[in-house]
């Protein structure tokens, strides 16, 4: 299985290539704006010095929101016309989800457990994309995600044991890092990353949930956006 995984939810740009070794080549840069302009180029770049030829590879694998509203657009439209063009499947993975992961992660290599990891990216308008992800036998997963306000989230999350706080909401919002109990780590830098989105996809990929380029839809959370982008 070869697999292409891209994101640009975020100030971040990263493109990671996926066989069943695992990771082979990864690339990960926090850009700020000019996501459309550089995805392609470097996938194309990460493909030659992987020497796979475009046509080798078997799904593609994208960060499919919640996140900045034009750069999941981009990622979305950029993991299509890739899938099309290949006829090949796609996988939308929650970036939230790639967060949590992202950030158990680290905390594992410095010997750090937790229950659930609570998730908090920057949305602006004084409301974070939030998630919960319990952590289980089964591994960790997203129990649900929404936008809030700061406070309405610590409300959400309530008491669920011990804690891991991920994502720039923590930064945009320093008094929500200090609402919650039970925290055992946070990690305010982490952001989604096409690695981590490649190993989700992957087993995605294992249990059939890959669908159809067609069938790919952003999530974007903030339906009134998505509405007033349509018009």
């Amino acid at each position: 299985m070869r697999l292409l995984a891209l994101d640009t939810a975020t100030e971040a740009l990263s493109v990671a290539l996926y066989d069943d070794s695992g990771v082979v080549a990864h690339h990960f840069e926090i850009i700020g704006r000019g996501h459309a302009e550089q995805v392609l180029p470097l996938v194309r770049q990460l493909l030659e010095a992987a020497e796979w030829p475009l046509h080798t590879l078997d799904a593609i694998a994208v960060g499919r929101g919640p996140g900045a509203f034009t750069g999941v657009r981009i990622g979305v439209s950029a993991a299509q016309g890739l899938a099309f063009g290949l006829d090949v499947l796609v996988v939308g993975i929650s970036d939230l989800e790639a967060v949590a992961v992202g950030a158990r992660a680290r905390a594992a290599a410095e010997g750090i457990d937790c229950d659930a990891v609570v998730v908090a990216l920057d949305a602006r308008m004084d409301e974070v994309y939030a998630a919960l992800c319990p952590v289980s036998a089964a591994g960790l997963g997203l129990a649900w995600e929404v936008v809030c306000g700061p406070s309405a989230l610590v409300e959400r999350v309530g008491s669920v044991g011990r804690l891991l706080l991920a994502g720039h909401g923590f930064c945009a919002y320093p008094g929500l890092l200090q609402s919650f109990t039970g925290v055992v780590g946070a990690y305010p830098d982490q952001l989604p990353d096409a690695g981590v989105i490649a190993q989700l996809a992957a087993g995605r990929l294992q249990s059939g949930a890959a669908i159809a380029a067609e069938s790919l839809e952003p999530v974007y959370l903030r339906n009134e956006v998505a509405t007033r982008s349509n018009r």
